[in-house]
């Protein structure tokens, strides 16, 4: 039997652990490293948020790199004007699609082929996941695990080009403590803990009801 909860629950297990080590100074902050990844890159600004963004968007990783609201700070901090906006938009569009394709890769390769589900993705649900670079990782893996169709993966490179672009616009209009909220710890550790509630109950009326896999 599949367990809706194993996810998540490995999630709260990686970001615990993750803060722990980051606390103690076992591993310095994710900020850090991005500032001094920055210093080193230069003027080099489409590279450095591609790895930003790449870096986010990989599953577990994320949740040690706050790369979303970094680069858009570092594109809002440049000043670019509206052709500068939309090439850094697909820059930033194509890590975060790279990242995906890395996530479901790794969900084909650790997920039960005796427990795929052949049918479609929800649009509901990939617009859900999108609200947040870590939901959008987890949800690319468990696509991958369950045998969806790739090219949820190609959609939601196109969703994401308004979006970040989107992003952008607000982080210019908006301070950056209100951009800096989504990627607070705090924040994270509240998404984790509803995310594993919902999937445990799932597990649990799943256990009560019994169904059957397709």
């Amino acid at each position: 039997m599949r367990y809706y909860s194993l996810l998540p629950f490995s999630a709260i297990i990686a970001f615990s652990l993750l803060t722990l080590l980051v606390s103690i100074g076992w591993l310095p902050p994710g900020e850090a490293i991005l500032e001094q990844l920055k210093s080193n890159l230069g003027d080099s600004q489409s590279w450095l948020l591609l790895l930003i963004i790449l870096a986010e968007s990989i599953i577990y990783l994320g949740f040690y790199f706050p790369g979303q609201f970094f680069a858009v700070v570092i594109v809002v901090l440049s000043e670019p004007d509206f052709n500068d906006m939309l090439w850094l938009t697909l820059m930033m569009v194509t890590a975060a699609t790279l990242g995906s394709c890395v996530n479901y890769g790794l969900g084909r390769v650790w997920g039960d082929p005796d427990h795929a589900q052949q049918k479609g993705y929800s649009l509901r649900n990939l617009l859900l996941a999108m609200l947040h670079t870590n939901a959008l990782a987890f949800y690319m893996f468990a696509q991958g695990a369950n045998r969806h169709p790739f090219k949820v993966v190609l959609l939601s490179g196109l969703i994401n080009l308004p979006y970040y672009l989107l992003l952008i616009a607000g982080t210019a209009l908006l301070s950056d403590e209100v951009m800096y909220v989504a990627e607070t710890p705090e924040v994270l550790a509240v998404f984790l803990t509803v995310w594993f509630l919902i999937a445990l109950w799932m597990d649990i009326r799943k256990r009560a009801i019994p169904t059957t896999d397709i």
